[in-house]
């Protein structure tokens, strides 16, 4: 420990040095402002309900904020006064004292009346309706600060909620609903409870059909002289609303532009409409069949308006992904003495052809970089029914710079078609759907050519054909009834590589022609959405069937073997779960957890999972102190891994966790740890290769069992940088294992030989990644 004493001596005085010095730049006068502090009832002895959150919500609200400060220094402050005055409005200097450096906030600036004023508002909103607050600044040295004391008095409670008591119709509609009021009796005041409670009501009228309601035609009257700390709160609507508030209405025309433009405005208004059940459809191109707009258009003529088919008929218009602008317009007939609203409906289509084109570099903690280009060719509305043709191509190259495998090149080309219907599409079934978002049917076509240099190319074939729907916001379902995949993998003639090939534990399993047909279902729930939560959630849940409900239509062959253009049918079950989790400590402070469980099973036809469906460890978005596919299975390790890093499993297991913080502008820090691995289902044993007759050793302890799970994981720990502009995010990622799983039990962790002074050790152990957006 002597050895760290004088660095750490050293390190602690540069800081104490560095907090000093930013009060010496002060101008005679000046007073550095350092934070305001809140004291809640200081000269009494009683406590209010949730002390330390009110406090600190109180000092959130003051201002000015003072200068930035991480454990008591203000770095962005220092930097400010050590880059000087700019002799030029450009250059370093400039860029450090005004993009990353701050200026010092002063005392004077400092306006306590405000904050008084501010701070006994927001008392008074949380039911302290006697609350008095008081404000002074106490200066030591060339520092100060600001101490507000608030006198709260006690907290007023609700004693009884009144809505209105006449007999006409808005007010049959609100007591109708009173029963979902936010204002519970025995529930503190609270002012915000009240603006949704006033919010609660517009929503039920306008589902009711008062277009033109709104919030603030409603008054809740508060009395607080009934005593004992009780207020009464009376509902009911201003005397000042208008007539057209206070009655609802119904839908008469509904005219609807498919093919709108400003400049067309006047001669589309002209034309004799197509009229389609209740809709006036004015497109003399007939760009869309009419039927299209009975899954668009919720609302029917003569019906009482209502928000919720407003709001599901914009949702679906604007997610069927045909159209650029979409508005709805809701009109008075004649004028306000009636109660009718006719809807006009202008719709301006997407461009019918659009090509895309993007290139995308690539840096994999397999030593492998490179680039992949992909076009994308897509047609829009191609039957009429806002249908979507995606044809894309791409091809990627990627060639290992370090490592023994110097030199190994690969490269990939893909194909794609993809058509998409706005609509389910089911034989002999024509389902409804009435929600906001617009359901799916979507089928493709895709191949894909992976060559791993002059070891052996991978084709493969797929076709699928499925559906797509949102139950909501947050839930997202995908369910193939009907998955083809045809993997056809082939292996230069040359003799002593196919040796050299099948010599590697598990490659034959690789190597092997894999037909699969099956089914798939997909459950994904989120909200991240919703900026506003502390804690945002991510799960997506994966299910996958091969050879079992089709494998019934397969016939046999003469050694009992289901098989499709003699190649036998794969049969496996697949269960996967990802779980993550975004914890908001601060507002540029986020801990972000993952949980990734997988487990694979073959049957029947298969004695083992297909190579395409397996799981891996290690990688850039996986367990980063560890070279991609390089872990496992269990503790068992391929003499080959430094050559050739291809290693898969039946099991996954694997939890990261992550803390981001905001360094300067668009640059972020991350410290990291993952931990996990892959097993087999059950021990590869080895034998004798049918084929070659060579003696497979098989892969010792890749077996998986559940007491020993635990003590098999590999972990790995490290720091990132990521570069988060909002529309991209580059990142840069280094770390080292701290546990080996495939070291001898006892030996396992490796915190003792971590030495970033050994350019031995970093050229094992540092692994570096370079990824495009966020690991999870």
């Amino acid at each position: 420990m002597k050895h760290l004493l004088k660095p750490s001596l050293l390190i602690l005085t540069c800081l104490v040095v560095a907090a000093c010095s930013n009060t010496k730049y002060l101008k005679p006068g000046q007073i550095l402002y350092t934070g305001a502090q809140v004291k809640i009832n200081p000269d009494t002895t009683g406590k209010i309900d949730d002390e330390k959150n009110v406090k600190g919500t109180l000092e959130s609200k003051t201002r000015p904020r003072p200068n930035k400060s991480i454990l008591g220094l203000r770095p962005k402050l220092y930097i400010y006064n050590l880059a000087g005055e700019p002799k030029k409005p450009k250059g370093i200097r400039h860029w450090l004292r005004t993009k990353v450096g701050e200026p010092p906030v002063l005392l004077s600036e400092v306006k306590l009346s405000y904050n008084n004023a501010v701070l006994t508002s927001y008392l008074l909103s949380q039911g302290y309706l006697q609350s008095v607050v008081t404000g002074d600044t106490l200066v030591k040295g060339k520092t100060g600060k600001a101490i507000y004391t608030a006198q709260t008095g006690n907290r007023y409670k609700i004693n009884a909620v009144n809505f209105p008591k006449d007999s006409g119709n808005l007010a049959n509609v609100v007591n109708k609903f009173k029963q979902k009021t936010l204002i519970k009796k025995g529930d503190y005041y609270d002012l915000d409870v009240f603006k949704n409670e006033r919010i609660r009501i517009d929503n039920d009228l306008k589902e009711s059909g008062y277009f033109y309601f709104s919030p603030d035609y409603l008054i809740l009257q508060v009395d607080s002289t009934i005593g004992n700390n009780l207020v009464n709160v009376n509902i009911r609507v201003k005397d000042i609303a208008p007539d057209a508030g206070l009655k609802p209405y119904t839908i008469n025309h509904i005219r609807i532009y498919p093919r709108y433009s400003l400049r067309r405005d006047s001669a589309l208004r002209k034309l004799t409409p197509e009229v389609y059940n209740d809709f006036e459809i004015y497109d003399d191109r007939n760009t869309f069949k009419p039927r299209l707009f009975d899954r668009l258009v919720f609302f029917q003529r003569g019906e009482t308006y209502n928000r919720k088919d407003h709001n599901q008929s914009l949702n679906r218009m604007v997610n069927i992904g045909a159209f650029q602008a979409v508005k709805a317009e809701f009109i008075p007939l004649d004028s306000f003495k009636n109660n009718q609203l006719d809807l006009n409906i202008y719709l301006t289509p997407l461009k019918k052809n659009s090509l895309t084109f993007s290139v995308t570099g690539t840096s994999k903690s397999n030593n492998f970089v490179g680039s992949e280009v992909k076009v994308t060719q897509t047609t829009r509305n191609l039957f009429r029914g806002a249908e979507q043709l995606d044809l894309s191509v791409s091809g990627g190259f990627e060639t290992q710079v370090s490592g023994q495998s110097r030199g190994l090149n690969s490269y990939s080309l893909s194909g794609q078609a993809k058509l998409t219907f706005p609509r389910f599409i089911v034989p002999f079934y024509k389902p409804k759907s009435t929600t906001a978002f617009i359901p799916k049917t979507v089928a493709s076509l895709s191949y894909e050519l992976l060559s791993r240099g002059s070891l052996y190319n991978l084709n493969s074939f797929k076709g699928e054909y499925g559906y797509v729907w949102k139950e909501n916001q947050y839930k997202e379902h995908t369910f193939n009834p009907i998955s083809i995949t045809f993997v056809r993998p082939t292996v230069t003639r040359d003799s002593l590589k196919q040796d050299s090939l099948y010599a590697i534990p598990g490659m034959r399993s690789t190597l092997e022609r894999q037909f699969i047909i099956g089914s798939s279902y997909n459950f994904a729930y989120t909200n991240q959405m919703e900026d506003n939560r502390r804690n945002n959630i991510y799960f997506n849940g994966n299910i996958q069937a091969g050879g079992n409900v089709w494998g019934l239509f397969v016939p046999k062959n003469e050694f009992g073997q289901k098989t499709i253009l003699n190649v036998p049918l794969t049969q496996f079950i697949r269960f996967e779960a990802d779980f993550r989790d975004y914890y908001k400590i601060t507002r540029n402070l986020i801990w972000a957890n993952r949980l990734n469980l997988g487990y694979g099973y073959a049957y029947g036809n298969s004695s083992s999972m297909p190579f395409v469906k397996q799981f891996f460890a290690g990688g850039t978005n996986d367990i980063r102190g560890f070279a991609a596919r390089s872990l496992g299975p269990g503790t068992y390790r391929s003499p080959q891994t430094a050559i050739f890093a291809d290693q898969s499993g039946d099991v996954k297991a694997m939890l990261n966790t992550e803390l981001r913080f905001k360094l300067v502008s668009v640059l972020y820090g991350a410290l990291f740890a993952d931990a996990g691995n892959i097993w087999l289902r059950k021990e590869d044993k080895g034998g004798v290769d049918p084929v070659t007759g060579r003696v497979d050793e098989g892969r010792p302890g890749s077996g998986f069992k559940f007491k020993d799970a635990l003590s098999e994981m590999a972990i790995s720990t490290g720091a990132g940088l990521r570069v988060d502009a909002t529309i991209f995010v580059i990142r840069l990622d280094v770390a080292f294992p701290i546990r080996k799983p495939y070291l001898p039990p006892g030996e396992r962790w490796v915190f003792d030989q971590v030495d970033f002074g050994s350019k031995a050790w970093r050229k094992d152990n540092l692994i570096y990644n370079i990824g495009i957006g966020y690991p999870f």
